[in-house]
């Protein structure tokens, strides 16, 4: 892993300022923001070059210079990143889209982009010396976590809803995570691991409460302007729970333009949910700076199952200094399409990715996006993860 090291240099917190040191343990700011990771970018900009990330391994860990591990040592991989960028044959041919991709995020270790985040944030942890970490998760957070602490020998405690899919429970506890299952949302789990953390001295990699599991998941930006030769795409996709994903390639794409890769140019940044849990569409629609509680909320999306995120008003700025927009689609279009993307394009994908598949049309249908539009829909993970689900829903 050849690299001149990490130049990280501070924590922020985007909404009050404040300034702390990346060699403290510290999860959020005091203001109760989200903190992220800042870099010398002058420094950066004079050896990190397209050039020679090109003749590195094939992992997120070719971006070294802008992830904040300092020391190779403490990188726990199992070859995450560089996933594939495949271009419709089929779909896009029907729809008469000049230009659709598919950013295939199952093809990450454990089968999702959550792999990213938490290998970061792992490989943060042991370099910190921590020894044991909780995190609540719908499925996929779970089953990251659960692989990447076995690998860097952490104890691993996972707390998840009694009904997300039976398989991330039989992953978790096969790389031989402690499950604890509770009668609630993603939301309820988030409680149960903070009183952990309180009562039992548990360190928590909850989403955006924690400054590096962000940091991973930005590499999916820097990835899709490398293999897109650094011209951005029109319109991104991106099916949102907690937006850690959609908020780290925002994040990247501004880290870019300041070590000279890009210019000022953004795509329109849109971000997915269902009908029957979108607080970040309805904070959209009404718009306000931050979404509220959402009541009752229901999707066979498990990663979609998210009432409340903390970094609401980082999503959403993006949304609308992109130019992009919050959509809700229906449960059935979340079927269908994720179907079609199975049938039309050998891609088999979590909901999550038949979900951003549905913006996609209904976009088209109100004209907000064009078919000249080079447009890349992420599929977060494997539909595998949700053969019970999806099972039970198809009628087989």
């Amino acid at each position: 892993m050849a690299s001149t090291g990490s130049f990280v240099t501070e924590l922020y917190c985007p909404k009050c300022s404040s300034k702390y040191s990346i060699d403290s343990i510290i999860r959020l700011c005091t203001c109760g923001s989200p903190l992220l990771v800042d870099y010398d970018y002058k420094k950066a900009s004079g050896v990190f070059t397209p050039n020679i990330i090109s003749k590195r391994e094939s992992s997120l860990w070719r971006y070294l210079e802008m992830l904040p591990v300092r020391d190779t040592k403490d990188v726990v991989s199992l070859g995450e990143g560089l996933t594939p960028l495949l271009r419709s044959d089929n779909i896009a041919k029907t729809m008469n889209l000049s230009a659709l991709y598919f950013k295939d995020e199952s093809k990450n270790p454990t089968g999702s982009f959550k792999a990213r985040g938490l290998s970061v944030a792992v490989s943060k942890a042991k370099e910190f010396g921590i020894d044991k970490i909780v995190i609540p998760t719908a499925g996929n957070a779970g089953s990251a976590v659960a692989a990447y602490c076995a690998r860097a020998n952490i104890k691993c405690r996972i707390i998840m809803p009694e009904d997300t899919p039976e398989a991330f429970s039989i992953d978790a506890f096969y790389h031989g995570a402690e499950i604890e299952k509770i009668n609630g949302t993603i939301k309820d789990c988030g409680e149960r691991a903070e009183k952990l953390v309180i009562d039992e001295g548990w360190f928590a990699l909850s989403t955006l409460k924690e400054p590096y599991r962000i940091e991973g998941k930005k590499t999916m930006g820097y990835e899709l302007a490398e293999q897109m030769d650094f011209e951005l795409p029109d319109v991104i996709v991106y099916p949102t729970g907690g937006g850690t994903g959609l908020i780290g390639m925002w994040k990247a794409f501004d880290e870019m333009e300041k070590i000279g890769w890009i210019g000022n140019k953004r795509p329109k940044m849109i971000s997915v949910q269902s009908e029957g849990c979108a607080p970040i569409v309805r904070a959209f629609e009404e718009n306000k700076e931050k979404a509220e509680l959402w009541q009752n909320p229901y999707t066979h999306a498990a990663g979609l199952r998210v009432p409340s995120a903390i970094g609401d008003f980082l999503i959403l700025n993006a949304v609308r200094k992109s130019c992009g927009k919050a959509v809700a689609v229906t449960e059935n279009d979340i079927d269908k399409y994720t179907r079609l993307l199975a049938s039309k394009e050998g891609i088999f994908p979590a909901p999550e990715g038949g979900a951003a598949m549905a913006a996609v049309v209904k976009l088209l249908d109100e004209k907000y996006i064009n078919v000249n539009d080079r447009i890349v829909v992420f599929v977060t993970g494997s539909g595998y993860k949700y053969l019970d689900t999806l099972k039970e829903r198809s009628n087989l």
